[in-house]
């Protein structure tokens, strides 16, 4: 008869809402809460989160729009359960989500498990960046270990007084706060344990601008992280490093095919012989760095062979790079990113 505390936040998620809470009042699991905290919405959200407020399992938090770091903390504070889940508005999950998890919670030889972590899975639509995400975070739990150092925000429970005990979701700060929370429990000697069993559907993310305007608040967010945990070995990379390095890679073999051509204009003659001997030095250490990118791409289970794919994946890669140089701007004038 364990009391769990579900949290989950909203701002302008109107046409999510039932659908999610649906999902979590039809757990398995006996007792529940569940805390639904309004971040202050605009379109309709506010009401609806209201007129879910009669259903005795549901508890409304409203708040002016602080952030989802923020509203987290505000139902934690509100809750009441020995462990405390937290999950997306734009996700539903199975049945059994908190039975799995629940499970999969008793340690193994003395292990002091802190927090639980599922499987988040991406639904598809008939486009190529809503692919393109459900492929990648497939392969991201493909091969993930039992401990592992990421409870991930839409699909994990965690100790409630082990989360009060690191100070909870800090309001200051920008995106990845699962993987903050996740990182200081692990620090504080914790053991985060994923299940495969536990899982959440996530609507399909589409539109290429959102899309990538979320990779660029990534890459910005994981600046902070491997600047404070220099010394974690991360597990739930998946293909962002093989796709950040796809823009340098490209220029890169670029300016050494310019090598090889002004190599040949040089010689002045296009024959066999010319052939070899403009292949230079210069030009053989500059081309490869990107066929090794080459070789690792070809391996990843990223889409590629349209020209679409292709367009997206060099302007994920951009964004990549806009998102640690702020990163790092963030880090130079000392604030929290938001």
């Amino acid at each position: 008869m364990t009391l769990v505390s579900i949290a989950v936040c909203v701002r302008n998620g109107l046409d999510w809402i039932d659908g999610c809470l649906e999902s979590l009042v039809n757990q398995t699991h006996r007792p529940i809460e569940i805390l639904l905290v309004d971040d202050g919405s605009t379109d309709g959200s506010k009401e609806k989160c209201q007129s879910w407020s009669d259903h005795e399992l549901v508890q409304v938090i409203s708040q002016s729009q602080l952030g989802l770091s923020a509203g987290r903390m505000a139902a934690l504070d509100a809750s009441n359960g020995e462990w405390f889940a937290i999950t997306d508005i734009d996700t539903t999950a199975e049945a059994d989500w908190i039975q799995r998890m629940l499970e999969s919670s008793i340690s193994r030889e003395s292990e002091d498990v802190v927090a639980v972590t599922g499987r988040t899975v991406f639904s598809r639509a008939a486009d190529v960046i809503s692919t393109i995400r459900s492929i990648e975070i497939e392969s991201k739990y493909r091969s993930r270990p039992r401990i592992t150092k990421l409870a991930n925000g839409p699909c994990s429970m965690f100790k409630r007084d082990k989360l009060i005990e690191i100070g909870g979701f800090n309001p200051k700060w920008y995106h990845a706060e699962d993987m903050e929370v996740s990182l200081k429990l692990v620090q504080a000697g914790g053991i985060i344990v994923y299940t495969n069993d536990a899982v959440v559907n996530h609507v399909p993310e589409t539109g290429l601008r959102r899309f990538l305007e979320k990779r660029r608040r990534d890459a910005r967010a994981h600046v902070r992280i491997h600047r404070r945990y220099k010394r974690v070995k991360h597990d739930f990379l998946g293909s962002s490093w093989v796709v950040l390095w796809m823009l340098p890679m490209i220029i890169l073999g670029i300016f050494g095919i310019s090598i090889f051509v002004n190599n040949v204009i040089i010689l002045e003659t296009l024959n066999v012989e010319a052939f070899y001997d403009s292949m230079t030095t210069e030009f053989l250490l500059t081309i490869f760095f990107p066929l090794i990118w080459l070789f690792s791409i070809a391996k990843s289970d990223l889409p590629k062979t349209k020209i679409s794919s292709m367009f997206v994946l060099i302007a994920w890669s951009f964004y990549l790079w806009q998102g640690i140089i702020m990163g790092y701007t963030d880090a130079l004038l000392r604030r929290n990113g938001h």
